[in-house]
């Protein structure tokens, strides 16, 4: 089995004011190529801290990450920079669209920073745009389009470099529940065929637990539960 994911004893610690706030207090957990894993828990016990330390937006206070074997803790700014354009798509509860783009510049721009050439940007971005359901809202941008069509976006933008791991944080969060089936959905279609490994963050356990391989439940910055679904 291949591990695309691989956690030891994984801490990040940060003070506010006096008070030492333990976000993750411990974790090893080890994600395999290909699965689908829910993250669970309510707010505050540590799923956003992890998954912003698999993508190396953040360092750890102690443990370690590594990635299809790789550690990311020698790596330099330039080089996590480099892993979460290539190796990791990232999906937002806010969407994180800019908003004077269209839904195709929006996914287009993410390969621009990869040095993708510009025919083929534009050609991929409208390829992607289709897969998830927006063909003919190319040239939309975000304010002309529901909520669940701009997390279509994000999805796709997240696909435009083909990542090897989607971390999605809460992007059911502001959907109403049927948007959010089917954003859970979209999300499970994209990755089975490419065997791309996801690993989903949410309060909300019903939402996932059809469609999620394995789920664990952080609290307080610990795992504390382990279910396979």
């Amino acid at each position: 089995m291949t591990l695309a994911v691989e956690t030891q004893d994984l801490a990040k610690h940060y003070t506010m004011g006096r008070t030492l706030v333990r976000a993750l207090d411990g974790v090893s957990l080890g994600v395999a190529r290909g699965e689908f894993v829910g993250l669970l828990g309510t707010s505050g016990s540590g799923k956003s801290t992890l998954l912003n330390l698999i993508a190396g937006l953040d360092r750890p206070t102690s443990g370690e990450v590594k990635v299809f074997d790789r550690s990311l803790a020698g790596l330099s700014r330039q080089e996590l920079s480099l892993h979460r354009r290539k190796m990791v798509g990232m999906i937002f509860q806010s969407f994180n669209l800019i908003a004077t783009m269209t839904a195709a510049e929006n996914v287009a721009l993410a390969m621009m920073f990869a040095g993708v050439p510009r025919a083929r940007r534009d050609e991929r971005a409208r390829e992607l745009l289709d897969q998830v359901g927006l063909g003919g809202r190319h040239r939309h941008r975000p304010s002309e389009l529901s909520g669940g069509e701009q997390q279509r976006v994000s999805i796709a933008r997240a696909l435009a470099n083909d990542p090897e791991i989607l971390l999605a944080d809460e992007p059911t969060g502001n959907l109403d529940s049927r948007t959010g089936q089917e954003i859970l959905a979209l999300l499970e279609a994209v990755s089975a065929g490419a065997a791309r490994t996801v690993i989903l963050v949410t309060h909300d356990a019903p939402l996932a637990s059809h469609l999620v391989h394995r789920a664990l439940t952080l609290l307080d910055g610990r795992i504390v539960a382990e279910s396979r679904t």
